[in-house]
């Protein structure tokens, strides 16, 4: 099952991310609605056509019409939508998401899903450190990776559509594994880095260090500017993988600590050529 042009995509959530995935489908010559909290986003949207039609309320003919629902949402937000909106849903719709988390969402919707509609959850590895659909754009897709969590409750078609509506939104790779190793790998690759960010801003607050920085600390800093909002909900539904990785990478630094402090240059040097060379691994190719 692939996604074809005579399909109604419903976009529900009209943030960077939903936003940039009304723009990328759009262009490729869906229909695309899409569902908004804000009267202003829906017109935003509109006015830069960005999607075809809209609306700030729910609106069950938007849902009803849509073959494929795309949940922008937070997970609480998401989880509470379902609940009380899945009635509208057309027969036979598709669902997924872009959940940064999936362990305390997946098994709750499917559990309470109509059996005649199918939730596959997915997530984009990709994003920027602003917000809001006036920072959306498909160009954060391209070179990303695109992750396709199913279940057992799963069908080939689901997953096979699922896979392909990554494709279609431009990812470089896509790839799949299960809720649980979903969790642990996004514990360690995104979460773990966006903890070190806001630790390294908020350990030292002398004035006037903006003058002095090199482009290292704004790198490693970049992902800093951050909705806290969303973030610290994302920490606290991740929190046993997110704990774990982060004892492991105390655990390094400790070690680097050490070596330091006793003046083990040979044992720093070897740190440093094994991170060299994973770090050769996950060079973005164009």
């Amino acid at each position: 099952m692939k996604l074809d042009q005579s399909q109604h995509i419903l976009i529900v959530g009209l943030g960077l991310l939903g936003g940039s995935y009304a723009m990328a489908l759009k262009k490729q010559g869906f229909h695309v609605a899409a569902l908004a909290r804000r009267e202003e986003t829906v017109q935003y949207a509109l006015e830069n056509g960005i999607i075809d039609e809209g609306s700030a309320r729910i609106d069950r003919d938007l849902i009803g019409q849509a073959d494929l629902v795309i949940f922008a949402l937070y997970p609480h937000v998401f989880l509470e939508w379902i609940t009380q909106n899945q009635s509208y849903l057309k027969s036979g719709a598709i669902l997924t998401d872009v959940t940064g988390v999936k362990g305390c969402i997946v098994g709750k919707i499917q559990s309470i899903l109509r059996p005649d509609t199918e939730f596959i959850a997915a997530h984009p590895m990709a994003g920027r450190e602003v917000c809001g659909i006036e920072n959306s754009s498909d160009e954060i897709f391209k070179g990303a990776n695109y992750l396709v969590v199913p279940t057992e409750k799963n069908t080939p078609g689901a997953i096979e559509l699922c896979t392909d509506l990554g494709e279609k939104l431009g990812f470089k790779r896509v790839a799949q594994l299960s809720p649980a190793r979903h969790d642990e790998m996004i514990a360690f690759l995104s979460q773990l880095t966006h903890c070190i960010a806001v630790s390294l801003m908020c350990c030292n607050d002398t004035p006037g260090m903006e003058a002095y920085t090199g482009d290292s600390f704004r790198d490693l800093t970049r992902i800093a500017r951050i909705n806290d909002e969303m973030w610290s909900e994302l920490f606290l539904d991740n929190k046993q993988a997110l704990l774990a990785q982060m004892k492991r990478f105390q655990a390094e630094f400790d070690n680097l600590y050490h070596k330091i402090e006793t003046g083990d240059r040979e044992g720093i040097r070897e740190m440093m050529r094994c991170s060299t060379e994973r770090r050769k691994r996950f060079d973005k190719i164009g």
